[in-house]
């Protein structure tokens, strides 16, 4: 696949483009709404935690300081409280979407998840199983109601881009993330991208999964003790810290794949944002561009214990 040139989008360049971002309330998929945000288009940011009230992960992000982000970017956020796992829900947000954009989607991001405080890093049979049920519910099933639920927008257009969001690509499928009910939704999830396209390619709609590397999500910083600002001082915990990305870069990414006239060439394809910062010329907050996969393949994987991080940003 031909190299590009380097994609700047301008603050206009997704104007009067509808897109819907699940899971939106922290981490990648705020990170994603705020760019899409940045680039122009009037984003739906979706989640449970709102100032009214916190989701069960008790977190203090919220679904409305997302849209005000995306606002503050230049776009438009509207906030919408979804529970995912409820079909209802997701049906009176594609009713709100009809009402308000006259059915208009263009790009729908699914990055539900939600399932972190489910697993248990064990055998299955030592796994508690209620747990372990409610970690697939809430990080696949919500998946496949929201695309059972919103795809009818898309398909009517005859046009779009689906994102599935996920966790680690093709190479990181091929080997056991170390507990069954993690790695069975995040290969569910790359496998669902792919799948798509068999379904949504005769409409027009381009589908993909897509996979953020290490991400420096609000919860990650906290766990490093660091912030945004002094982010590197977590290295000295965990080396492969050096490797990480903002939430920035996966947003850069889908922006990057709305904007391109020929995005169906991805369609069916497992994708992370350091591949499609190399091909369309992205880079991260900090200036750098980190390609968290091919790092991991060569010094975690590989046979290079020793590379330079540098070489990989």
């Amino acid at each position: 696949m031909a190299d590009t040139p380097p994609v700047a989008p301008g603050p206009d360049a997704l104007r009067g483009h509808v897109a819907l971002v699940t899971g939106a309330t922290r981490g990648a998929g705020r990170g994603m709404a705020v760019e899409l945000g940045a680039a122009g288009a009037t984003v739906y940011v979706t989640g449970r935690s709102t100032r009214a009230g916190r989701s069960e992960l008790s977190r203090p992000e919220t679904i409305e300081d997302t849209a005000e982000l995306v606002t503050a970017a230049g776009g438009e956020g509207i906030a919408v409280r979804c529970d995912h796992t409820v079909p209802a829900d997701v049906r009176a947000l594609v009713d709100r979407i009809e009402a308000e954009q006259g059915g208009r989607l263009d790009t729908l991001v699914d990055d539900t998840w939600g399932g972190d405080q489910w697993i248990e890093w064990k055998p299955i049979w030592e796994h508690d199983l209620d747990r372990g049920l409610r970690a697939v519910r809430n990080g696949l099933e919500t998946h496949l109601i929201t695309l059972h639920t919103v795809l009818p927008l898309l398909v009517r257009r005859g046009s779009g881009l689906v994102c599935e969001i996920t966790d680690g690509d093709d190479m990181f499928n091929d080997r056991y993330r170390g507990t069954m009910f993690f790695d069975l939704v995040k290969v569910a999830i790359t496998r669902l991208g792919k799948m798509l396209h068999d379904e949504v390619s005769p409409h027009g709609i381009t589908s993909v999964s897509l996979t953020p590397g290490f991400l420096r999500s609000e919860e990650m910083l906290e766990h490093f003790g660091v912030t945004e600002q002094n982010w590197r001082d977590g290295i000295a915990q965990d080396k492969w810290f050096a490797i990480s990305e903002t939430p920035s870069y996966i947003g850069r990414a889908v922006v990057a794949l709305a904007c391109d006239p020929d995005v169906s060439r991805w369609s069916g394809k497992a994708l992370s944002s350091g591949q499609l910062a190399r091909h369309y010329g992205f880079t991260d907050r900090d200036g750098s561009r980190p390609e968290c996969g091919r790092f991991f393949a060569d010094a975690y994987f590989g046979d290079k214990p020793d590379a330079d991080v540098a070489d990989y940003r």
